[in-house]
């Protein structure tokens, strides 16, 4: 039953069209009539003919369409559109007719873009009409004018030029190295013997006074035998330059000071002399072995204090010029992530590493944990703000072409402005202006890419027009 229906229903409307051909023929005023009753119904009606995002934004959807927050796109009816070249729209007749309140326009470009100028309309080769370029469309002081739509569509943005704390931070790897000062050695200044080792290692952790061998010496007990003939003599015991000088004799061959008290105390000389650790600190070498003879100036331990270290910092030669002394320093160690230590520059060093082209700063930190180790890596963050605020506009706003600096000023009424800038220290998303602007001047913060191509295009342009009046 359907379907001889449907054949019943399109055999109607075919008898239809052809009875509203044979009345009204083959007239073509019919499908132009078509044509602009379309737009000019649509334009009264207040259809859409695009829809926009409701913020403004360069988002847009040929049907209807919501936000994620669930408002709806904002309907645009074709009345309310601005093209992306309002003077596209414009017919060359009307533009170039005498009227007061038109502009004049002064030539054509080729709408492909191309370096070709026409005084008059003319068509390109693929039968497009020139664009027609109109007076103030490209003034002579080298700034641009785009129209609202154009500006809206890109996404072009302002913010003005202020005044704020550029923080510059130079980031760069470095070593943990031992403090030099905070390095001791244990080495015997006589001929002497090692009797017996404590059970101290290489890596092992000492504290100050903590026995560490036992060593025989013929010059040391010599000098204890005459420092008790001294102190116990009943001639000289009551001199006290007598006693001073035999003890002083001991401390040149660096006896201990618990070894000369107990000296003092037992009143006898002992065969062999206890050697302790001069400092709190981890082994770095030990070579002393039970029973081996040593000779004066021989290293039997060293010993390190890791409660100090330095950081050797290598700093890219361009960034010197922001180094100085004093400045914070932050310290990451690769081992110990979320981990941070704190310190100032103390010391830079006065040479550049000719292989790296890098120069050598030295931070002292902290090392309470004893976690940072000889030649361990680490990243620091050398703070070099000065903490003043400077006149700086965002990153995104510069144009950097290697050897100069531009931005775009926003002049108002879609007007650009091309300005070339002196720039300083960079930092958290903004760059230091040192010449060039003015607090308060509105910059173009996005799509300058965009408008650089613009203004070259027409600067192109411009050229080839008057090259052709000449």
């Amino acid at each position: 039953m359907i379907r001889p229906f449907a054949a019943s229903l399109a055999a109607v409307l075919i008898a239809a069209a052809g009875i509203a051909f044979v009345v009204l023929g083959p007239q073509r005023p019919t499908a132009r009539a078509v044509a602009i009753i379309g737009p000019a119904a649509a334009e009264e009606s207040g259809a859409p003919i695009y829809y926009q995002d409701p913020d403004g934004k360069p988002s847009y959807s040929l049907v209807p369409r919501k936000m994620p927050d669930g408002r709806d796109y904002r309907a645009v009816p074709a009345a309310a559109d601005v093209s992306f070249d309002d003077h596209q729209a414009t017919a060359p007749a009307t533009a170039t007719a005498g009227g007061s309140g038109e502009r004049k326009i002064k030539y054509y470009r080729n709408p492909m873009g191309l370096p070709d100028t026409s005084p008059t309309p003319k068509k390109d080769s693929m039968g497009m009409d020139y664009i027609p370029v109109y007076e103030g469309d490209d003034s002579d002081d080298g700034s641009i004018k785009l129209s609202p739509g154009k500006i809206q569509r890109t996404g072009v943005k302002s913010e003005p030029a202020a005044m704020r704390v550029v923080r510059t931070a130079v980031t760069a790897p470095g070593t943990i190295a031992l403090d030099e000062r905070r390095i001791s050695v244990v080495a015997m200044r006589a001929e002497s013997f090692i009797l017996k080792v404590a059970d101290v290692t290489t890596g092992s952790h000492v504290v100050k006074g903590q026995p560490l061998m036992e060593v025989y010496s013929p010059s040391v007990s010599s000098a204890a035998a005459e420092y008790l003939t001294t102190i116990t003599s009943k001639t000289t015991s009551g001199d006290v330059q007598y006693g001073r000088g035999s003890r002083q004799r001991l401390m040149n061959l660096d006896v201990p000071d618990a070894a000369i008290s107990a000296i003092e105390k037992s009143r006898t000389v002992p065969t062999s002399i206890g050697w302790t650790s001069p400092r709190d600190g981890i082994v770095l070498e030990r070579n002393a072995i039970e029973g081996m003879r040593v000779e004066p100036g021989g290293v039997l331990f060293r010993i390190a204090d890791h409660s100090m270290v330095w950081a050797l910092i290598d700093v890219a030669e361009r960034d010197l010029g922001m180094i100085a002394k004093g400045q914070p320093v932050t310290v990451k160690a690769r081992s110990f992530p979320g981990r941070e230590f704190k310190g100032k520059v103390q010391v830079i060093y006065p040479e550049i590493n000719k292989e790296t082209r890098t120069a050598r700063v030295r931070v002292e930190l902290q090392n309470p944990d004893l976690i940072l180790l000889h030649d361990m890596y680490v990243d620091a963050q050398i703070d070099t703000g000065s903490g003043e605020a400077v006149l700086a506009v965002p990153e995104s706003a510069v144009m950097d072409t290697g050897s100069r600096q531009a931005v775009f000023v926003d002049k108002g009424q879609g007007r650009l402005e091309p300005r070339e800038v002196k720039l300083g220290h960079r930092g958290g998303g903004f760059v230091e202006v040192r010449h060039g602007l003015a607090e308060g001047d509105a910059v173009v913060v996005s799509a300058n890419f965009l408008i650089d191509a613009e203004s070259n295009l027409k600067a192109a342009l411009k050229g080839f027009a008057e090259g052709a009046q000449q």
